[in-house]
């Protein structure tokens, strides 16, 4: 984006796969979902007063009809996630058109990079001279693609201070105690999680290594430590429904039977008619409506969609983008401490600060 709004500028793209937009690629299972119907700062961990005029200056709104007028018109899902119907390469095109005729130097991976009288970016396959630098080189999440911390690096080599960074939108692992759902591995089912003051409804998927699927994802952007509180069983009153059924409980509930199963064992009771529960049974069971517990951690970088963290928000100028600490020096992007939710959040920002950017 930032190659594109100043290719009539004497600028160079340094890029340290074999392609360009290689995160695009791969994201939304290849249809890269890129914003949102709705997007706000309050979707968004970090500083929401750095976040909001950055999203005003460039919306959902203003994105989409910058795609549309190069022919680009993304296709809109149920969740109000924006998708390309055919693959990400739609978007990807409209971006190489962009950049024609900006140097382009792709497979260079940056090492380092100094300023004297300019800056002095150091690659595997030379060194680079620049009056102004921007770096939009993401986070860590997703190694195999290329994602490093040589954005950190760089900012700390320059004084910036660097908000702790750690997997984000990313399943999590589990406590012994909660091993129980492992055996559920390909098994979903709509849920409730919430985590300090947030709520999400979704889908939670069970895998081999713990949980994970949208809602877990988005939970855990927003879990440090401690517990969360899933509602297996969201707008379902309990009592209401399950009163006078002689059902079986796994017949009786709206739940995988599989599921039900392992929880019951989980919390020591038989699968039984609902009608010869004891009152402290019947109390056990309605921990289905708030089984809180304490993930043991997440998947790693390895699986996440983004990292949390960054490059701290308070050293960079939201007019411009461009750092306090030292001039001519720009970040945008993931690699600031900013992180979206899931559902094409972080490519709205990305696409958001690329576009506040002054120089």
């Amino acid at each position: 984006m930032v190659a594109s709004r100043f290719k009539d500028k004497d600028i160079a793209l340094i890029e340290g796969n074999l392609a360009i937009a290689q995160k695009i690629k791969i994201s939304g299972g290849g249809k890269c979902n890129v914003t949102n119907t709705q997007v706000s700062y309050k979707n968004y961990l970090g500083n929401c007063d750095f976040i909001k005029p950055i999203l005003d200056a460039f919306d959902q709104n203003a994105l989409l009809e910058f795609l549309k007028l190069r022919g680009c018109e993304p296709h809109i899902r149920k969740d109000g996630q924006y998708f390309f119907k055919h693959s990400a390469n739609e978007i990807i095109e409209v971006f190489q058109r962009e950049i024609e005729g900006v140097k382009l130097f792709l497979n260079h991976r940056v090492i380092k990079v100094s300023k004297k009288d300019a800056f002095f970016i150091e690659t595997d396959k030379g060194v680079f001279k620049a009056k102004k630098l921007i770096i939009a080189s993401g986070g860590l999440s997703y190694p195999k693609i290329g994602a490093s911390g040589i954005s950190y690096e760089i900012a700390e080599s320059f004084g910036h201070c660097i908000k702790k960074t750690t997997p984000a939108l990313v399943g999590f692992t589990l406590q012994k105690e909660q091993f129980w759902m492992k055996e559920l591995s390909g098994i979903s089912t709509t849920v409730d999680i919430r985590v300090g003051d947030k709520k999400f409804n979704g889908e939670l998927l069970f895998a081999h290594k713990g949980i994970s699927g949208p809602v877990v994802l988005n939970t855990s952007l927003y879990w440090k430590k401690g517990d969360i509180e899933v509602d297996f069983l969201p707008n379902y009153n309990l009592k209401q429904n399950l009163k006078n059924s002689n059902k079986h409980i796994s017949s009786a509930l709206p739940l995988p039977k599989r599921f039900i199963k392992l929880f019951l064992e989980s919390i020591d009771i038989i699968d039984k008619s609902v009608s010869k529960l004891d009152s402290d049974e019947f109390q056990k069971l309605s921990k289905l409506k708030s089984y809180s517990f304490a993930p043991a951690g997440n998947f790693g970088y390895q699986k996440a969609e983004v990292t949390r963290g960054g490059v701290s928000t308070d050293e960079i100028d939201p007019l411009t983008m461009m750092s306090r600490i030292v001039d001519d020096l720009y970040f945008v992007g993931e690699c600031l401490d900013v992180t979206g939710e899931l559902g094409g959040y972080n490519f709205q920002w990305a696409f958001s600060s690329a576009w506040k950017l002054t120089l």
